[in-house]
């Protein structure tokens, strides 16, 4: 398998994992924990992680210059955009969150296009709209709009989400062509962990874990193994290889997979436009991953 291909398997197992991720935190969240806590606890845990991986690898010296890049991703990929992201979920409606942050691949081409000249190709910009096109299908048809307070302050902060994901792909991709994924990483979750952490620190500090059952154990300790330590690597490894579009394009997985991974559950039936919506967010995700130039 070669190293391109690797990188677009990653990429997929990320959004796998993710998709999967919608069902086991939603049983997490708030009844045995709050939201920040849980970001807290999900940062913490994968700072400790991360550090205790990175004395098992060769080490590798950060030019100074380059700590104001690992800060800038640290905010943008971990403390503001987590933070941003489940304030607003719990002022709008997940359905109009799922929508709203599927416009990161257009928000990362565009960045991408303005910092550091990326070309638009037809065939990106087609399979970014189609990939759209078909996530919004899936994600709304047959749903009702709930009724939230707040809701148009719900859904700016997912969008200001979305817009801070895609300037940490930006950022972490120049830490990507300079230094091995372990040299940075462990130092942009420290980061997002002192930023995170008087936001999260009274919702779990009142965590009563001998009230915590076993099975919500396991899924916590899930989202923080795989859904963030495992998947982050993922991510980096695959901007290794990859375009930050392209990487970006695979967040239309996402709901897919989280649909799939309903329908196994029996909470959720197939369709004529699921399979509809499925056939567009394939076809978008091959457009993008096609490789036009050496560049690609």
């Amino acid at each position: 398998m070669s190293n391109r291909n690797l990188a677009l398997f990653s990429a997929t197992i990320v959004s796998i994992i993710y998709g999967v991720t919608f069902t086991i935190a939603k049983d997490v969240m708030p009844q045995y924990i709050g939201a920040y806590g849980f970001i807290l606890l999900r940062v913490g845990g994968t700072v400790i992680l991360f550090w205790i991986v990175s004395l098992f690898i060769s080490k590798e010296k950060i030019e100074r210059v380059d700590f104001i890049r690992i800060v800038g991703a640290a905010f943008f990929g971990v403390a503001f955009n987590m933070l941003t992201f489940f304030k607003g979920l719990s002022l709008t409606s997940p359905i109009s969150a799922a929508v709203i942050m599927v416009t990161t691949p257009m928000i990362v081409m565009v960045l991408a296009a303005i910092i550091i000249k990326e070309k638009m190709q037809k065939e990106k910009v087609l399979g970014i709209f189609l990939g759209l096109i078909g996530t919004a299908m899936l994600i709304l048809y047959g749903k009702s709009i709930e009724n939230t307070s707040n809701a148009g302050l719900g859904n700016f902060l997912v969008f200001i989400n979305a817009v801070s994901y895609s300037f940490y792909l930006i950022i972490v991709k120049k830490l990507m062509d300079k230094y091995n994924a372990f040299t940075f990483v462990k130092w942009i979750y420290l980061f997002g962990f002192l930023m995170v952490l008087p936001f999260g620190w009274n919702q779990f500090e009142t965590v009563n874990w001998r009230m915590v059952p076993d099975l919500i154990l396991l899924k916590i300790g899930f989202v923080v193994i795989f859904s963030t330590f495992i998947t982050y690597l993922l991510n980096l490894l695959s901007m290794k290889e990859l375009k930050p579009t392209t990487v970006a394009v695979f967040i239309y997985l996402q709901p897919l997979f989280a649909s799939i991974f309903a329908i196994s559950l029996g909470k959720d039936q197939l369709n004529p436009v699921k399979i509809g919506s499925a056939f567009l967010i394939f076809v978008g995700v091959y457009l993008v991953t096609q490789i036009k130039t050496k560049a690609a």
